[in-house]
C-alpha cells in the first residue's frame, strides 16, 4: 500500500524544510509506504532548490516544477495526476494543517471511508474579518449550490485511489476542489481538528485572492445568480407596472400630475446599477466558457525529479 502527499508550495523557502521533517517525523516508518509530491508553483524564492535538495537526500521526496505560477488549485491538481499511492492526501506547506491529523484519516480511510476531510474547529491567530467572511462564504455557497459541500473545510483531506480517478476525468479550469471532491460523492467523513496558525513566511490568500476563489467557488457550483436576474427583473416590472397604474390613475380620476424628478432619477440609477451587476454576473459565466473553449492545457510542467525513475522501473 502506497500513501501520495501533496504539498502544493509557492515562495515557502521560510517553512518547506520544517514541513518536510514534520511530515518525515509522523508518517516515516508506519505500514505504509510513502512518497511526497513537492509541486512548486513558480516560486520566485529558494523553494525549488530546497525541495530538489530533499529529492537528493530521499527518492520518497519527488519534485514536480510547472512553468510558472498557475494558482493554488492548479497545483495541487497537478500533484493528483502524478500521485500513484492507493491514498492521497492534501496538506499545504505552511503547517497550519497539522500533519498529525494524517495518521487520523488512514485511520478513517482503512475502516472503508473513501473520502476523509479536515474540518477546522478553531483558527489560530487569525483576524476576526478572515473569520467571519469564511463562515459567510461556506454558508452561502452552501445556500446557492446544488452540491452539499461541508462547513469549514479547506483542500486538507485524504482520498482513496477511485476519488482521485474520479476527481482526475473532470477537465474544467476554473477548479474548486472540495467543491468537485464533495460533488463525487463516495462514503466522505469530517476529521475534526484545531488549525494553527502558520509556522513562517506570509499568507498567499490576501483580500483579492480570496474573492477571486469565492467567486470561483459560486459560479462552479451554482447557477443560482443568473436564476436570481430573473426573479429580480419580475420584482422590479411588477413595482413598473404598479407605478405606471397609480400615475395613470393620479390623472382621470383627480387634478394632479405624479411628480417628482428626484424619484424618476434615483430610479433610473437604480435600474442601471441592478442592470449592470447582472451584466457582470453574466460576464464571469461566460468567462469561463471562453476559457474552457481554449482548450489549453491547465498547466506546464518545467521540470520534474523522481516520477522517471519509476516509469523505468
Amino acid at each position: 500500500m502506497l500513501l501520495s502527499v501533496i504539498v502544493p508550495c509557492y515562495n515557502e523557502a521560510a517553512v518547506i524544510e520544517a514541513t518536510h521533517q514534520r511530515l518525515l517525523e509522523v508518517l516515516d516508518g508506519g505500514s505504509i509506504a510513502l512518497e511526497i509530491i513537492y509541486v512548486d508553483d513558480g516560486s520566485s524564492d529558494s523553494t525549488l532548490t530546497l525541495i530538489r535538495g530533499f529529492h537528493h537526500q530521499d527518492s520518497r521526496a519527488k519534485v514536480l516544477a510547472l512553468s510558472r505560477n498557475f494558482g493554488h488549485q492548479i497545483a495541487v491538481t497537478a500533484g493528483l495526476e502524478q500521485a500513484r499511492g492507493d491514498a492521497v492526501v492534501i496538506i499545504d506547506a505552511d503547517l497550519q494543517d497539522p500533519p498529525e491529523v494524517i495518521l487520523e484519516m488512514l485511520e478513517a480511510w482503512r475502516q472503508g471511508c473513501d473520502v476523509a476531510y479536515g474540518q477546522r474547529t478553531d483558527r489560530e491567530q487569525e483576524s476576526w474579518f478572515k473569520l467571519v467572511s469564511a463562515s459567510l462564504f461556506y454558508r452561502l455557497l452552501n445556500r446557492l449550490s446544488d452540491t452539499p459541500i461541508p462547513l469549514d473545510t479547506g483542500d486538507f483531506r485524504l482520498m482513496d485511489r477511485r476519488v482521485v480517478e474520479a476527481i482526475k476525468l473532470m477537465p474544467e479550469r476554473d477548479r474548486f476542489l472540495r467543491g468537485m471532491v464533495s460533488w463525487v460523492g463516495f462514503t466522505q467523513q469530517a476529521i475534526p481538528y484545531r488549525r494553527a496558525a502558520r509556522h513562517a513566511g506570509e499568507t498567499k490568500y490576501p483580500l483579492s485572492k480570496m474573492l477571486r476563489f469565492a467567486t470561483d467557488g459560486i459560479v462552479s457550483f451554482s447557477a443560482k445568480p443568473l436564476k436570481l436576474a430573473t426573479w429580480v427583473g419580475v420584482v422590479i416590472s411588477s413595482l413598473a407596472v404598479i407605478g405606471i397604474l397609480y400615475a395613470i390613475g393620479m390623472r382621470l380620476f383627480t387634478d394632479h400630475w405624479v411628480s417628482g424628478w428626484t424619484f424618476l432619477s434615483v430610479a433610473i440609477l437604480f435600474l442601471g446599477g441592478i442592470q449592470l451587476l447582472f451584466l457582470g454576473i453574466i460576464g464571469e459565466y461566460i468567462a469561463r466558457i471562453y476559457q474552457q473553449g481554449k482548450e489549453r492545457p491547465l498547466y506546464l510542467v518545467a521540470d520534474s525529479q523522481g516520477f522517471d525513475d519509476e516509469q523505468d522501473a
